[in-house]
């Protein structure tokens, strides 16, 4: 099965969670390659001031990626978020996501992200001013509310089928949960059965398990798998696997798991250079192999590299030395 948003069908039912900091184009290209058949762009402001900026530029580059791109923009004015949906579509995104569920301190106290929704007027406001804006497909991503004893996740996505909001992601905690607890999943239940628009369920999915778990419990048309995509890129393909046949697949070997580090870390050499790149990838490094046996005792060398052939010649032979009869220091 697949997912359909307006024109486009994505290849399976599997979404990447957009994530600031982490959800660059080169993390987007690795997880669209173990088995991601949705990517979303790391959340882009509405501020017209910021549109300019480096990391903006950085952020609306898409180039060599697999249709659609979808694109995440934030903020809390209406003819701003209109302003910011027009521009990026002329940047070529193809589908525009509503962040209506950041539960960011930064992102709350300029009354976005999931601050909005305190106030379902303006909510509407919003959601009217961007679809009203631009001609490709317009998506939402919310919490279940504000808070615990304010949950109004089934009156927003009313609001958002109405205003014509064709899919809506939704992470099972309100704002006042951050990531802490357990995601509660009844609600994603109920707003699917209420509305008629694709509905894709977030929060805590880490397993191919889990992830039937929740498509089952929910009926929920797609999922979407955030932190755990950190360390484990690969889950894509495994989940995928896991809901196609039953059948749990066993854990990729190193020898994959490096090349696809290697892969990744040379992708992002190249697309931030040299200096940034090294930098960006020790945090991609840490997540990736920070389970690895042994790995503290390489992390001090690695997070003190300055260059990426450092970089790489250390995890080389790290892999080299878990199986000596395998590698070549010099791959």
């Amino acid at each position: 099965m697949s997912l359909t948003i307006g024109p486009y069908r994505f290849p399976n039912r599997l979404a990447l969670a957009p994530m600031a900091g982490v959800t660059d184009r080169p993390f987007r290209q690795l997880c669209r390659q173990l088995g991601a058949g949705m990517t979303v762009s790391e959340m882009i402001s509405s501020r017209p001031e910021l549109r300019a900026t480096r990391k903006t530029r950085l952020r609306l580059d898409h180039a060599g990626e697999p249709g659609p791109i979808m694109v995440q923009i934030a903020g809390g004015i209406p003819r701003m978020m209109a302003d910011a949906a027009r521009a990026n579509v002329d940047e070529g995104a193809e589908i525009i996501d509503i962040n209506m569920g950041c539960p960011a301190k930064k992102v709350c106290k300029v009354d976005a992200g999931s601050a909005l929704l305190r106030d379902t007027r303006l909510v509407e406001s919003i959601l009217r001013a961007v679809v009203d804006a631009v001609d490709v497909p317009v998506t939402l991503k919310i919490r279940t509310g504000w808070s615990r004893a304010a949950r109004n996740a089934l009156e927003v996505a009313r609001i958002a089928e109405d205003c014509g909001i064709q899919a809506l992601t939704i992470h099972g905690r309100t704002r006042e949960d951050r990531f802490k607890g357990v995601a509660e999943y009844e609600t994603i239940r109920a707003v699917k059965s209420a509305i008629s628009i694709p509905v894709i369920a977030n929060g805590d999915i880490d397993s191919a398990k889990k992830a039937k778990m929740v498509m089952d419990f929910t009926a929920a048309d797609a999922i979407m798998v955030g932190r755990i995509a950190q360390q484990r890129p690969w889950i894509f393909n495994q989940i995928e696997h896991y809901l196609a046949t039953g059948i749990l697949v066993d854990e990729p070997s190193d020898d994959s798991k490096k090349s696809w580090l290697i892969g990744h870390l040379r992708n992002l050499y190249a697309f931030y250079g040299e200096y940034q790149g090294v930098r960006i990838a020790r945090k991609h490094i840490n997540w990736q192999l920070g389970s690895f046996p042994n790995y503290n005792n390489l992390k001090p060398r690695l997070m003190a590299a300055e260059t990426s052939d450092l970089q790489l010649q250390i995890i080389q032979a790290y892999f080299a030395d878990r199986h000596p009869l395998r590698y070549d220091r010099a791959s």
